[in-house]
């Protein structure tokens, strides 16, 4: 049996409003809580009329990241994810509202497919709102592309100096392009690896993300446990530095004269002894090629819980950026030269935008055929959230194999949040409009990539069957399609690229030939149901070719795709209830 690791916390759902609130008490000259959400952390002397605002965000765990970056020089607002999770766009909306003084907002964040989501959603709404809004996708970390494909890089800790380059610009005044421009001189200038020797553990599971052995090392780990390049015996911190250093410096092509900025970054449970040794390796390697090393920072400043490794960072500066690593700040994390007093320009107060439900469709002009009412939907909406909630762990299992090891909690934390949404709702409500308050509520509850993917899912599902009553056969085909291709359309995916889709796709058309072929719900379902079971059994033979895992290649090989497999699990839950159902009615006389 696998132990689990010992944590100071309360309830586990509770985790991330709690250490919100701890924090910002604790930084209360600092900081502030703004917006619905709860989850926007702001700078008491950050945003001001007249600048451009910084918004940064990602998922809990990473402490300090992204919360102590935010002060006065630095960015104006973060939005705070779930463990190892993105923000949601209604959170990121917080930030970028309170961030705004009317010059525009930039968006920065790390290169994950659920970040790239929710940030994009988020921009797109502030857009329309009037902000202009940039992004910049930090991609720092070598180990997670090839060069020729730096587009695809992860960023890790080389987070903490785009934020410093483009949050001392702001707060010169530098206008919107020129801050964006500044802040991907600072991404490309900029290269990372990692190093792992331990696991980390998520609050709701306790239990290993990933499995090292005594004696062994992970080099090119990712922050949120994602398996790096290769596996090797542990070795001295001088060897390990040097195949770190010699990864970076290939890329960087330094040379006698040139100056760089120094980040030896511990990744949650590594000691400062051995931090140190690092650093003392590194710098004498650098006084060998005659590089300047003009700033250095040494500890923990990108973790992951608490996982034993860490990481380097190295800057390449030019006078423009020195300058701007110079320029004055004070968040809980980073302090910097001497502070300037508090601005004197006035922050004008940004408005909250709620979204409204769909207005009501008119219950007359609706088809009524069908077996599956909204009431019965419903109860199968349940059966889905208690199903996921049942395999949480082995979903997260799959997900550490891979991945960061988070996907049942975040698929749990989704459908834990919409089984309160589904008390609140109106007696007459249709089936149409349930699936966009479960979209909605996704979205707001989870932000990584499910919560995009699945909002978008369920809102083309809803939009499928917005002229239904009830779901007759070919009413659910429809329905499960609207799945497949709100996802489809909002991820990016194909099939074969070993994602919820593989699942996902092959349950649609199956439920639309089992329609077309005269089955009724049940039929249909099940042809649903076995569709997924079998697309999600064959992804265990595909390479990845999307997410987090799709640096793996080969290693990938021989799992199981967690997004197809709460895909599998959400059918199934689905089809039980209905089966259930139908078998307690009253047979016809």
């Amino acid at each position: 049996m696998t132990p689990r690791s010992k944590k100071l916390i309360n309830a586990p759902e509770a985790i991330i409003p709690e250490f919100i609130e701890g924090y910002v008490a604790a930084h209360a000259a600092l900081l502030a809580v703004e917006g619905p959400t709860g989850r926007a952390i702001v700078a008491r002397h950050g945003p001001r009329d007249g600048k451009v605002g910084i918004v940064i965000g990602g998922g809990s765990g990473h402490e300090p990241a992204f919360a102590g970056y935010v002060g006065r020089g630095l960015a104006d607002a973060a939005a705070v994810g779930n463990v190892f999770a993105s923000p949601s766009p209604a959170q990121i909306l917080d930030a970028g509202r309170a961030a705004d003084g009317g010059a525009g907002v930039l968006l920065l964040y790390g290169n994950y497919t659920g970040d790239v989501l929710n940030f994009t959603m988020a921009a797109e709404e502030l857009g329309a709102e009037g902000t202009p809004v940039r992004q910049v996708a930090v991609t720092d970390d070598i180990a997670s592309a090839p060069a020729e494909r730096r587009a695809e890089r992860r960023g890790v800790a080389g987070d903490f100096f785009v934020f410093k380059i483009a949050g001392a610009a702001a707060d010169l005044g530098e206008p919107l392009p020129r801050v964006e421009a500044l802040a991907r001189r600072a991404n490309d200038n900029c290269r990372s690896m990692g190093v792992a020797l331990g696991p980390c553990s998520l609050p709701q599971t306790g239990t290993p993300n990933f499995r090292i052995g005594d004696t062994e090392m992970e080099i090119g780990m990712g922050i949120h446990g994602e398996p790096g390049m290769y596996r090797a015996p542990l070795a001295s911190a001088d060897a390990v530095t040097d195949d770190l250093m010699q990864k970076i410096l290939a890329e960087l092509s330094l040379s006698a004269g040139d100056r760089v900025a120094v980040l030896v970054n511990g990744l949650g449970a590594t000691t400062q002894l051995e931090l140190f040794l690092l650093f003392r390796r590194l710098r004498q390697i650098l006084d060998g090629l005659g590089v300047t090393i003009h700033a250095s920072w040494v500890g923990e400043y990108a973790t992951a819980l608490e996982m034993a490794g860490a990481s380097i960072t190295l800057l390449r500066l030019d006078d423009e950026l020195a300058r701007l690593l110079d320029h004055p700040c004070r968040s809980p994390a980073l302090t910097v030269g001497v502070e300037a007093p508090p601005p004197t320009t006035r922050r004008t107060a940004r408005r909250s935008i709620r979204r409204e439900d769909t207005a009501a469709a008119d219950a007359a002009a609706l088809q009524a055929g069908g077996r599956i009412t909204p009431a019965l939907f419903v109860a199968m909406m349940r059966a889905v959230a208690a199903e996921i909630r049942q395999e949480r762990n082995w979903l997260s299992q799959l997900d550490g194999v891979i991945g960061d090891g988070d996907h049942g909690v975040t698929m749990d934390i989704g459908w834990s949040a919409v089984l309160p949404e589904l008390d609140r709702l109106e007696p007459e409500a249709l089936i149409g409009a349930v699936s966009e308050r479960i979209g909605q509520t996704f979205l707001a509850a989870v932000g990584a990539s499910s919560g995009p993917l699945y909002a978008g899912a369920f809102r083309q599902a809803g939009r499928a069957v917005q002229d239904r009553l009830n779901l007759d056969g070919a009413a659910l085909a429809a329905w499960i399609t609207g799945i497949s291709d709100g996802i489809l359309a909002r991820g990016g995916a194909s099939p074969g690229d070993k994602t919820m889709i593989d699942a996902w796709l092959p349950a649609a058309e199956a439920a639309s030939a089992a329609a077309a072929a005269g089955a009724d719900e049940i039929g249909v379902l099940t042809a649903a149901r076995d569709a997924a079971e079998a697309g999600m059994r064959r992804t265990a033979g595909i390479e990845s070719r999307r997410g987090r895992s799709a640096k793996l290649g080969a290693r990938s090989l021989g799992h199981i795709d967690p997004g197809a497999a709460s895909a599998f699990v959400s059918l199934r839950a689905m089809a039980r209830n209905l089966v259930r159902t139908a078998a307690a009615e009253p047979a016809a006389p």
